[in-house]
């Protein structure tokens, strides 16, 4: 399901244009992954579920300079955002998902239908791990770069391409080492998204009725052109980890979670 590197890139690149933006805009849904409260302060509600995916920000520090960029970005969307548009997410969790698992309903129904489930799910994605490091023996310092942000169905965030193409190869053989596991397909994991990288800086909360279009597209543009000029723009993808999440704000792991270096 994943694309070549060249199909990849290129779709990424139409993602960031302002006429992509312009044409998302009217789109956008707000988040059901968070509720508002009558303090007019918003709360994540419960979302469980397991994905794969780099550290988050307060357990890593290989990319400290890359994620203090995205926090300042993030701030800067806050202020020209309209109001409540954007439900920030804490700095701390940003990441970035080299595969999604299992979650909300589904994972939900796996846990009660099955009690050895969690276990077993940590067991597959132990062997989907050890088989990318027979395919690939060696290391090699995989970078992904800002490409700008994007905005999607109910999400805002930055976008990321490979810096070269085997940096792009490695992640996506990874990615089939666990999509074609055929004990995780068992456990009922299955690819369900094209892969597009991000990192995710907020979800969409309260949208106008008349929502600025055309100053929204050309704001994003013109951060784009600021973030691509930066020298914090690459990001290195040294580790992976099987993380648990209860809501979008934190993702944890037990010391026995399976993990592997790239």
């Amino acid at each position: 399901m994943d694309d070549t590197y060249p199909t990849y890139v290129n779709r990424v690149a139409r993602m960031t244009v302002p006429d992509s933006y312009h044409s998302q805009l009217p789109n956008i849904q707000e988040s059901p992954k968070f509720e508002h409260l009558t303090d007019g302060t918003t709360k994540a509600v419960n979302f469980p579920g397991y994905t794969v995916m780099t550290p988050p920000w307060e357990d890593e520090s290989e990319n400290e300079a890359f994620y203090g960029s995205l926090q300042e970005l993030q701030g800067i969307l806050e202020q020209e955002l309209p109001p409540s548009l954007m439900i920030s997410l804490p700095a701390k969790s940003f990441h970035f998902t080299l595969a999604d698992l299992i979650w909300e309903n589904n994972y939900r129904d796996a846990v009660q239908n099955n009690p050895e489930f969690e276990p077993q799910l940590q067991g597959r994605i132990r062997e989907s791990f050890g088989q990318y490091q027979e395919l690939y023996r060696s290391s090699y310092p995989i970078y992904w770069q800002f490409f700008g942000v994007i905005v999607m169905p109910r999400a805002i965030g930055v976008s990321l391409v490979p810096k070269d193409e085997e940096s792009y190869q490695r992640v996506v053989e990874f990615r089939r080492c666990l999509y074609q596991n055929p004990g995780l397909i068992g456990l009922g994991v299955e690819q369900q998204y094209h892969f597009t990288a991000h990192i995710t800086l907020g979800y969409f909360g309260e949208i106008p009725a008349q929502l600025e279009r055309d100053r929204i597209s050309s704001m994003l543009s013109d951060l784009n052109e600021q973030w691509l000029g930066k020298e914090d723009n690459l990001f290195l993808v040294k580790r992976a980890e099987l993380r648990k999440f209860d809501n979008m704000t934190h993702f944890y792991r037990e010391s026995d979670f399976p993990a592997v270096e790239f």
